[in-house]
């Protein structure tokens, strides 16, 4: 089974304009881990994941180095605020990683679980097609064990 027999062809896109508060909503309304991030006719150039804007917030290595015991990790909570008047281009990742639509799942998969990827753009060059995640590469392969092909 290859790819493109079971992405999702329309795929929410963001822009490297786009703010965060609209990256969060689309984010958690829909229930998408990450999203990609295009500009001019589908070009990827990015993609933007909930880890990327959570771990804004995250203290640095040297504060937890310091003193984990002293972090008032409920008032980082409330940084969360600061997070949203920003630009996805901010947090955004420019080194995206794809997957081609004739690849077969399963390298599929493997290309997300060495990357800790739960989705993964599917491209043609820089041209984005569509979209996987590990759900839907579990549900086709359910499905077939199903139907018996």
């Amino acid at each position: 089974m290859l790819v493109k027999e079971i992405m999702t062809r329309a795929v929410k896109t963001v822009t490297p304009e786009t703010g965060l508060q609209e990256v969060a909503s689309l984010m958690c309304l829909n229930r998408f881990s990450g999203l990609p991030v295009i500009e001019g006719e589908d070009t990827i150039i990015g993609f933007i994941a909930e880890k990327d804007v959570l771990g804004y917030l995250f203290p640095a290595v040297s504060d937890i180095m310091t003193g984990m015991s002293t972090l008032d990790f409920e008032a980082m909570e409330s940084d969360y605020k600061k997070v949203l008047p920003l630009k996805t281009a901010d947090l955004m990742i420019s080194n995206v990683i794809t997957v081609d639509p004739d690849m077969p799942i399963l390298r599929a998969v493997s290309v997300m679980a060495r990357n800790k990827f739960r989705r993964i753009p599917v491209a043609e060059g820089r041209k984005l097609v569509g979209i996987i995640s590990l759900g839907d590469i579990h549900r086709a392969l359910f499905m077939k064990s199903f139907s018996g092909s």
